[in-house]
């Protein structure tokens, strides 16, 4: 029989496994590595659920030129992480 403090062990390792899959899918982290930095500046990530990335931007003129440019930005996403299917732009604040 296993004995408890094994047990507790064998429980903390896999919490902390779960605690680091979930920070490689920060949204922010995935943009960064798949937007330029001026592109950057002009962004900021909402959420990430049920594989829909939402992204702030702010101006209209932005939302356009990375709405061309959304299907290159979902290939570069998708190498990093099969979770995301889509990328959803909207108008907000980015501060």
């Amino acid at each position: 029989m296993e004995e408890i403090k094994d047990t507790l062990g064998n429980i903390m390792r896999a919490l902390k496994a779960k605690k680091g899959e979930a920070r490689g899918k920060d949204p922010q982290a995935l943009l960064e590595g798949a937007l330029s930095k001026k592109e950057l500046k002009h962004v900021k990530p909402g959420s990430l659920k049920k594989g829909v990335l939402s992204i702030n931007v702010d101006s209209s003129s932005w939302l356009y030129q990375l709405n061309l440019k959304k299907a290159e930005l979902l290939s570069r996403l998708s190498k990093n992480t099969a979770d995301i299917r889509e990328v959803r732009f909207r108008l907000g604040a980015i501060k």
